[in-house]
């Protein structure tokens, strides 16, 4: 008995060693993530705010421009297909604005699978950082996978400023969102281009920053190439202008809501429409 037993050891710990052996070197592409808060990803999945700009400065430049305005995606990847379904049949569409909480847990994994989903639509797409993309690593997967979590960049008669507004996440220290980042970029501003001002959690919401609101809310009146501004986080259609000071604010609706905004633009003019699908 002891023979059979020390004779079938012999023989199912080589397997085993094989077996690992054939997993590790199957092939030199495959990614292996043993721990939800591990970080591994491919090099077509880092940057992608950037890549993304360099083909949007390949597209040619109309006196109107139409972008789409996408809410948080977070769990619902069934609904989040379905939008890319949806905003590939608009017409003259130049790229998707994703106004944050891309995962729910802030795990790579939630990250990369809506990358996938989004590597589906016509448009290139750009990014901002949500509340729920703070979570644990979130904000290095963030880093790694778009890139800053503040940046701008012009497009036409555009000018559009991507900036952190998730205070909670800092404990309300009055660190975030950064005002004199967001106050030079808008006075970085010479051909007074409109400046449309992106971010998830708008200043009237509880997880803003409450001694920064009407800080925030007067940069963005103080400045008359400021028109609207974009946000997402509350998972539903609003607008108005909340601070009487003739800045209209827009928050799209969330992908489980299965809504988002068609936002056109003009040299002083805009329009924004919501879409249901």
């Amino acid at each position: 008995m002891n023979h059979q037993l020390n004779h079938l050891k012999s023989t199912l710990l080589p397997f085993s060693f094989l077996l690992l052996l054939a997993i590790f070197t199957t092939s030199c592409d495959t990614l292996f993530q043993y721990n939800p808060n591990e970080i591994v990803l491919k090099d077509s999945e880092k940057d992608l705010n950037n890549k993304n700009l360099e083909r949007i400065k390949s597209l040619p430049v109309k006196d109107t421009l139409r972008f789409i305005l996408m809410g948080d995606t977070q769990r619902w990847y069934d609904e989040s297909a379905d939008f890319v379904k949806s905003a590939n049949d608009q017409h003259g569409i130049s790229f998707v604005l994703h106004a944050g909480d891309i995962s729910d847990f802030g795990i790579s994994q939630e990250f990369k699978w809506v990358n996938e989903i989004m590597l589906k639509l016509k448009y290139p797409y750009l990014t901002v950082i949500g509340n729920h993309d703070m979570v644990a690593n979130g904000p290095i997967v963030y880093a790694r996978m778009y890139g800053p979590m503040n940046y701008s960049f012009e497009f036409g008669d555009n000018k559009f400023i991507f900036i952190n507004t998730n205070s909670r996440e800092y404990a309300f220290d009055g660190s975030v969102p950064n005002l004199n980042w967001l106050r030079a970029q808008l006075t970085n501003n010479p051909s007074n281009k409109n400046a449309i001002v992106v971010a998830h959690v708008p200043p009237f919401d509880a997880d803003f920053d409450p001694a920064l609101e009407k800080k925030y809310a007067s940069i963005l009146a103080g400045d008359p190439n400021v028109k609207f501004s974009l946000y997402g986080h509350q998972h539903t259609f609003k607008d108005g202008e909340f601070y009487n000071d003739s800045v209209h604010y827009f928050l799209t609706t969330s992908m489980g809501a299965r809504g988002y905004m068609v936002v056109t633009t003009w040299k002083g003019g805009y329009k924004v429409d919501r879409i249901e699908y």
